[in-house]
């Protein structure tokens, strides 16, 4: 069944969250602590946020996508802010548990898989529904661990450009392993979007369809 155009109502809630993240952006962006790390952080959300709100129309997504994009883009702006190693929250964290690093970026990169998981998944299932399940999830895996090497391989770049300057960017905090670890949440976060959430999604895009 076609979906029916979506009416102003239909896009309020994506409204407020836009307006939110452009209020975070406008904050964030006051005295960040590392300009260049702040441009390189956001640019993501500077280039999502528009081209949300150009095909929102024509392709409107469901409200568990919009609510899971709002909180990625949250965790870039605050992470473009303090950089990651300095992030308040991942500093508690670390005191808390007595460790050696700032895990805010672990976090960052969890989310970097177990959201994008839930994005490719709604483009599958809404435009290539006749993949089984099994390879549907090595397929939504397998993007998303691709989209997180060609992310450390960004970080290569501005590091190569930008120098001592992409240091606060790359936010290794002397770990030799740090893209492995990237990498490797990435997957596991891809892999727990998919458990914990793939019912849910089910019924909101059954939901969408049926306007």
């Amino acid at each position: 069944m076609p979906e029916r155009p979506g009416t102003l109502a239909d896009f309020r809630e994506p409204i407020v969250l836009a307006g939110l993240i452009c209020a975070a952006l406008v904050v964030s962006g006051m005295a960040p602590f590392d300009r260049f790390t702040w441009w390189l952080e956001v640019a993501p959300v500077l280039i999502a946020l528009p081209l949300l709100a150009l095909t929102a129309k024509r392709f409107r997504l469901t409200p568990l996508l919009y609510r899971l994009i709002w909180l990625h883009m949250l965790i870039l702006i605050v992470g473009g802010h303090y950089t990651y190693a300095r992030v308040p929250l991942g500093e508690w964290v670390r005191d808390w548990l007595d460790i050696s690093r700032n895990h805010y970026d672990r976090m960052a990169h969890f989310a970097q898989g177990f959201i994008p998981a839930i994005f490719v998944r709604e483009l599958i299932l809404r435009n290539l529904g006749r993949l089984t399940r099994f390879w549907r999830c090595v397929f939504i895996v397998s993007v998303c661990l691709a989209f997180s090497a060609f992310y450390e391989m960004l970080e290569w770049w501005a590091a190569v450009v930008g120098g001592d300057s992409a240091e606060s960017f790359l936010g290794t905090q002397g770990d030799v392993w740090d893209t492995q670890w990237d990498m490797f949440l990435a997957m596991v976060g891809a892999i727990c979007a998919l458990i914990t959430l793939s019912g849910h999604h089910d019924r909101q895009l059954s939901s969408l369809e049926d306007l």
